[in-house]
C-alpha cells in the first residue's frame, strides 16, 4: 500500500470514525455536567488559539470563562475543569480503541505481515528454511512486564477497551454507545496507592487475556508454516514478571508479597488451563480417554479453586496425560479434535505451572549490607571486613563460597531481613513451578564483580548448595560510568573459578542487563545509546573469548528517551559484533497496553521481535557491523552531545525549572504505583535520586522531551563543521542502529510542542533557560530533517505522525489546565484546602497526557 493510500485509509478508518463516535460523548452520564460535552469543542479551540498566540495558561483559561456568565465563581470554574479532564480522558480511550480496531486495515507500519513473508520465502527456498529452523532451535524472545508506575488504566477500563475495540470492528453503534456510557461511569483512578500484589493483579490481566492466547497462536503458526514438530522447537516466547519481585527502591515489596504474587500467578494460570480443558472435555467424549481426562479434571480444578499452601510442579503429569489423550485420538479416532489437545500442550510447554518467570531485583548496596551483616554476626564466615573494605581485589579473593545455614536477628535492618527471606523463599517457588518460576536475581547499580560474587555467597550461606544452585545472577549496568566498566567486571567474573563452574552448570549462559533509562538521565540521549551499543560489543567479545553464551536483557521504557520507540529495528541491526541469539527486554507502563493490550497488536509486536532476531543473524546487512571509522565518528558525536547535556544538567536552574514548571511533585500523588517517585524519599530532591521514569515523564508533560533529543543537534552540527557530514549521512543510510537512533529522536521531537510554554520566554527567572532549550530543539530539528532528507519530522512515517498529531490535539486542553493549576499553586496564596484541589487537578491531567502519548512515560 502506497503512503498516500495509507494516509487516506487512516483518515477514513481512524480520524473520521473518531469524530463520528466522539459525538456520543455529548450524552455521557457525568453528574452536573449537562452542557460540558457541548462546550468542550469550544474550549479546545480556545486553547489552540491561545497557545498559537503564546498566551499564558491563566490568560487562556480566564478569557474563556469570561465568555460564560455561569462560570463566575471559582468553585464552578474548577468543577468545570475537572469535568473537561474526565471527558478528555475518555476521548483518549475512544481514540485508542478506534485506532486499534482499524489495526489490520490501516497496516500501521511497513513491517505488517513481515514474519509471514519471511516464512513464505522459506517455503520456496529450502536452504533459507533450514537456516530459520536451525536459528529457532536456540532462540527466544522474553518480554518482561514491569511494575514501573506508568500503567494508568485499571483492570475494568482495560476490559471495556477490549469490548469497545470488538464493537468498533463490527460498527455495532448501540453497543458502542452502551460501552461509552459504562466508560463514563467507571473510575479511572485508584483512591489508594496500590500494593505490589495489586500491581501484579493488574498486569496479570494481560497475561490471562492476551499473552496466554497469543504465545500459543504464534508457536502454532511457526509449527505449521515451517512444518516443525512441537517437540523440535524450544520455547520461543518467554514471559518475565517484576511486580512483587522488584524491590529496588521499593520498600513496599517484601518476601510475603513475593510469595503472594507467585501463588497468584500459578492460580490464574490453572484457571486459564481449566477453561481450555472444559472445551477439550466437551468435545472429546470418546472411549479410551476417560482416565486421562479424569486425572486432568481433578488436577486443573483443584489448583484453580482449592490451591494448597505449598504446591508442587505438576507440569510432567499434565503433559503425560495430555499426550496420552492425543495418542488415543490419533490411533483410535482419526485425530478428531486433536488440535484442541495440541493447543493445550503448547500452552503447558510454554507456561508450565508458573505462567511467567518472577524476577528478583535489589540494589547492590543492600546486598553488600546483607553480606556485611552476616560476616559481622557469624565468625564462621571467615571473612575479614577490615581487610576487604578498601580493595575490590581482596574482596573477590576473600569470598570463600562456603556452604552454611545462617539466620538473622529480629532487630536486623528490614532490607537485610527481606534479602535473606527472599533467598530462602526462592526454593519453595521453584518447587511449585520448576526453576523457571523464579531463577534470576538482578543486581541493580552493579559496579564490581564482588557485587555478584557476594550475592552468590549469600545464597550459599542461606542453605543453598553449589551443586544445586539453580539461580542466574544478572548484573545490571545503567549509568554511563557503569557501562564503561562492565567489560572489566565480567572478565573478573569469568576468571573466577567458582563462578565459571556455576555458569557451566547453568548451560554455559550468562545474562547481562543493560538499562537505558538511567544512562539517558545520566549522559543524554546520544551518549546513552552509544554507551550501551559499545558495551554490547565489548561484552560480546569477552564472552566469546571465554566461550560463554551471552544473553542481553535490555531495560527499556516506553519513550525513546528510555530505550523505547522502534525497538525491533535495533534488534534487527545488531551486526556481527553483538550477541543477539536471544532477545529480552522490559515492557513497562503505557507500552504494555498500547503494544500488547489486544490480541492483534500483541501478535504483531511479538512477531516483529521474532523476525528481527531471525534476520539479524541470517540476513545481516553489511552496514549493520560498523567500521572502525564509523565507530570513531559516532563516538566523537556522542562526546559532543554528552558535553552539551552535562552543561544543561549542571545549570543552576535545571532542577528548579523541572520542579517549578512540570508536575514532578504531583507524580507522587498519582495513585498508580507502590513505588516512590524518587529514592531516599524522605530527603530533599537530588537529581541522582530522581527515578528516570519521573525525570522523563516530567519533561514529556512539559512537552519538551529533553531526554529524547537534547545534544543531538549540537553533535550533528559539530560533525558537519569538521567535514564528517558524508560519514554521518552514510551511517544514516547504511546502519540500522544509527538510523533508528535518529528516527526515535524525531519521534520524541514530534511529541514536543514548545508553543505551549512559549510564554516562558518572558519569565523573569526562566526566560533564558527556556530559550536555551528551544534553541537546541530548533538546531536538532534542522539537522535531523537535513539528515533524513525530510521537510517535516517523521515525514517517512506518515501514519504514525498523523496518529501523534491527532493525540496531541486531543490533550492540548489538558496541558493548558495542568500548567494553569501549577502556576496557581506557585503564584497564589491559597488556603490548604484549595491547594489540595489544585494538586488533585494536576494529578488528574497527568493520566490523560501519558495515556494519549502511549510511550511518553
Amino acid at each position: 500500500m502506497k503512503i498516500s493510500q495509507k494516509q487516506s485509509v487512516f483518515h477514513n478508518e481512524v480520524l473520521t470514525r473518531f469524530d463520528l463516535y466522539k459525538s456520543l460523548f455529548l450524552t455521557l452520564p457525568f453528574q452536573r455536567v449537562k452542557h460540558t460535552g457541548t462546550i468542550l469543542p469550544f474550549f479546545s479551540t480556545h486553547c489552540e488559539k491561545g497557545v498559537d498566540e503564546h498566551l499564558t495558561p491563566e490568560d487562556i483559561i480566564e478569557s474563556f470563562f469570561g465568555q460564560y456568565e455561569q462560570y463566575v465563581q471559582e468553585e464552578d470554574r474548577i468543577d468545570f475543569l475537572f469535568r473537561i479532564v474526565q471527558y478528555i480522558e475518555r476521548q483518549v480511550v475512544l481514540f485508542d480503541a478506534v485506532e486499534d480496531s482499524a489495526f489490520q486495515s490501516v497496516g500501521k507500519t511497513d513491517e505488517s505481515g513481515i514474519l509471514h513473508g519471511l516464512f513464505q520465502r522459506a517455503q520456496e527456498n529450502p536452504e533459507l528454511k533450514k537456516e530459520i529452523v536451525n536459528k529457532l532451535r536456540d532462540f527466544s524472545v522474553r518480554l518482561v512486564l514491569t511494575a514501573h508506575p506508568t500503567q494508568f488504566y485499571p483492570g475494568p477500563v482495560l476490559a471495556i477497551i477490549t469490548d469497545l475495540i470488538d464493537a468498533l470492528k463490527r460498527n455495532d453503534v448501540p453497543n458502542i454507545q452502551s460501552l461509552l456510557q459504562q466508560l463514563g461511569k467507571t473510575p479511572f483512578i485508584n483512591k489508594e496507592k496500590p500494593t505490589p500484589v495489586d500491581e501484579a493483579a493488574s498486569l496479570a490481566w494481560f497475561l490471562e487475556n492476551v499473552f496466554y492466547k497469543v504465545a500459543s497462536e504464534i508457536q502454532s503458526k511457526i509449527d505449521s508454516e515451517l512444518e516443525v514438530p512441537i517437540e523440535d522447537v524450544k520455547q520461543l516466547i518467554e514471559l518475565g514478571f517484576w511486580p512483587g519481585g522488584d524491590r529496588d527502591g521499593n520498600p513496599n515489596v517484601d518476601a510475603e508479597s513475593t510469595k503472594k504474587v507467585a501463588n497468584m500467578l500459578r492460580t490464574i494460570l490453572f484457571r486459564c488451563y481449566y477453561r481450555d480443558f472444559r472445551m477439550v472435555r466437551r468435545r472429546i467424549t470418546f472411549r479410551g480417554v476417560e482416565k486421562y481426562l479424569d486425572v486432568l479434571q481433578n488436577l486443573f480444578y483443584d489448583n484453580s479453586f482449592n490451591p494448597v499452601e505449598n504446591p508442587v510442579d505438576e507440569t510432567a503429569t499434565i503433559l503425560e496425560n495430555l499426550n496420552a489423550v492425543k495418542d488415543v485420538l490419533n490411533t483410535r479416532h482419526n485425530g478428531l479434535f486433536v488440535e484442541l489437545v495440541e493447543d493445550l500442550i503448547r500452552k503447558v510447554i510454554t507456561f508450565g505451572c508458573y505462567f511467567t518467570t518472577l524476577d528478583i531485583r535489589q540494589d547492590s548496596s543492600i546486598l553488600r549490607n546483607t553480606f556485611n551483616y552476616l560476616v559481622e554476626r557469624y565468625p564462621e564466615t571467615a571473612v575479614d571486613l577490615d581487610r576487604i573494605k578498601d580493595s575490590e581485589d581482596e574482596k573477590e579473593k576473600s569470598i570463600p563460597f562456603s556452604e552454611l545455614s545462617l539466620g538473622f536477628d529480629a532487630d536486623a535492618d528490614k532490607l537485610v531481613i527481606d534479602t535473606l527471606q527472599v533467598i530462602d523463599l526462592l526454593k519453595s517457588i521453584q518447587q511449585s513451578g520448576s526453576e523457571r518460576a523464579a531463577q534470576r536475581f538482578i543486581i541493580s547499580n552493579c559496579q564490581q564483580a564482588s557485587d555478584i560474587l557476594g550475592l552468590m555467597q549469600l545464597f550459599l550461606w542461606s542453605g543453598w548448595k553449589k551443586e544445586a544452585l539453580t539461580i542466574d545472577f544478572v548484573p545490571l549496568f545503567e549509568t554511563v560510568d557503569d557501562l564503561s566498566r562492565a567489560a572489566d567486571v565480567m572478565r573478573s567474573l569469568y576468571d573466577n573459578e567458582v563462578y565459571a563452574k556455576h555458569i557451566q552448570k547453568r548451560g554455559n549462559k550468562q545474562t547481562i542487563m543493560l538499562g537505558f533509562s538511567d544512562s539517558t538521565k545520566d549522559g543524554g540521549y546520544l551518549m546513552a545509546n552509544w554507551s550501551i551499543y559499545k558495551a554490547k560489543i565489548e561484552l560480546t567479545a569477552i564472552a566469546r573469548e571465554y566461550d560463554v553464551d551471552l544473553v542481553f536483557f535490555d531495560g527499556r521504557g516506553g519513550p525513546p528517551a528510555r530505550g523505547g520507540g522502534k525497538t525491533q529495528k535495533f534488534y534487527a541491526s545488531m551486526g556481527k559484533e553483538i550477541a543477539n541469539e536471544h532477545i529480552q527486554l522490559t515492557i513497562q507502563g503505557q507500552t504494555i497496553s498500547s503494544q500488547y493490550g489486544s490480541l492483534e497488536t500483541a501478535q504483531h509486536n511479538i512477531e516483529l521481535l521474532l523476525q528481527a532476531g531471525i534476520i539479524s543473524e541470517i540476513q545481516q546487512k553489511d552496514g549493520d557491523t560498523l567500521t572502525t571509522k564509523q565507530k570513531e565518528v559516532i563516538d566523537q558525536m556522542a562526546h559532543e552531545s554528552h558535553g552539551k547535556f552535562m552543561a544543561l544538567r549542571k545549570h543552576p536552574l535545571f532542577l528548579k525549572y523541572l520542579e517549578t514548571l512540570s508536575p514532578l511533585k504531583q507524580l507522587s500523588e498519582v495513585n498508580i504505583s507502590s513505588r516512590p517517585v524518587k529514592r531516599n524519599s524522605g530527603k530533599e530532591l537530588r537529581l541522582e535520586d530522581l527515578r528516570a521514569i519521573s525525570f522523563v515523564t516530567s519533561w514529556s508533560q512539559l512537552k519538551q522531551n529533553i531526554p529524547g533529543f537534547y545534544g543531538v543537534g549540537t553533535a550533528l552540527r559539530w560533525a558537519e563543521e569538521n567535514n564528517l557530514w558524508s560519514y554521518v549521512k552514510n551511517l544514516y543510510e547504511s546502519s540500522g542502529m544509527f538510523k533508528t537512533i535518529i528516527d526515535n529522536c524525531m519521534m520524541s521531537m514530534t511529541k514536543s510542542n514548545f508553543d505551549i510554554t512559549a510564554y516562558m520566554q518572558y519569565d523573569d527567572t526562566f526566560a533564558e533557560f527556556w530559550s536555551m532549550l528551544k534553541e537546541e530543539y530548533e538546531l536538532t530539528k534542522s539537522y535531523v530533517l537535513k539528515l533524513s532528507n525530510s521537510s517535516a519530522l517523521m515525514e517517512h512515517y506518515p501514519i504514525e505522525r498523523a496518529s501523534i498529531m491527532a493525540r496531541e490535539k486531543i490533550i492540548l486542553p489538558l496541558l493548558t489546565i495542568q500548567h494553569y493549576a501549577i502556576r496557581a499553586l506557585r503564584d497564589k496564596e491559597l488556603p490548604e484546602e484549595k491547594e489540595a484541589i489544585y494538586r488533585k487537578l494536576i494529578a488528574r491531567t497527568i493520566y490523560g497526557v501519558v495515556n494519549a502519548g502511549r510511550n511518553l512515560a
